[in-house]
């Protein structure tokens, strides 16, 4: 059975980065998964709005979201923030670590859109985690979420993808948290 997801349109979402945890129930997460290793541990949450990441170690912690530029999201610990109206790149330094981002809005013709629609549905069920809308959408393709994770020597790579088919939209998201 699948969840109803009314996904908001990109100009109301923003993405932020903080140097602390945020209370998960601030977020509807409608698909979760956590990885512990190397003394590190991982939470992806997918929301209707894009998805949160919360990563620590020894003592060091980062969140990211994307949320509702009109949610109510604390100040305190806010490092990195912008909207998704052109491609961004942000980084910042905590004791030990290093985080980079860059983050993307595609729009997309509605030809293309459904093949890259398809392609993200078959990558994030083969290789991350995915939230599929009403999968048997039978008016026209409902909103996607996928979040892929991978290890690299002393750094893990985060990459998610966020459709909006009404917009024929694809918020993407590379994220590198590198040990130093």
């Amino acid at each position: 059975m699948s969840v109803s997801l009314v996904r908001p349109r990109v100009a109301e979402i923003v993405f932020r980065l903080y140097d602390r945890p945020l209370h998960p129930e601030l977020f509807e997460a409608v698909a979760t998964r956590t990885v512990d290793g190397d003394g590190a541990k991982l939470t992806v949450r997918l929301t209707r709005t894009g998805h949160t990441l919360s990563w620590s170690e020894s003592g060091a912690h980062l969140e990211e979201v994307i949320a509702l530029a009109s949610g109510e999201l604390p100040d305190a610990g806010l490092r990195l923030t912008h909207r998704f109206d052109r491609g961004q790149r942000g980084h910042t330094e905590f004791p030990g670590v290093r985080y980079h981002v860059a983050t993307q809005l595609e729009v997309l013709e509605p030809e293309q859109f459904v093949h890259v629609h398809a392609e993200l549905l078959a990558d994030g069920t083969r290789k991350g985690l995915v939230f599929h809308c009403r999968e048997n959408n039978r008016v026209g393709l409902s909103p996607l979420g996928v979040v892929i994770v991978e290890s690299l020597p002393r750094c893990l790579s985060v990459n998610a993808f966020h459709t909006f088919p009404d917009e024929f939209a694809v918020v993407k998201t590379q994220s590198l948290i590198e040990r130093v």
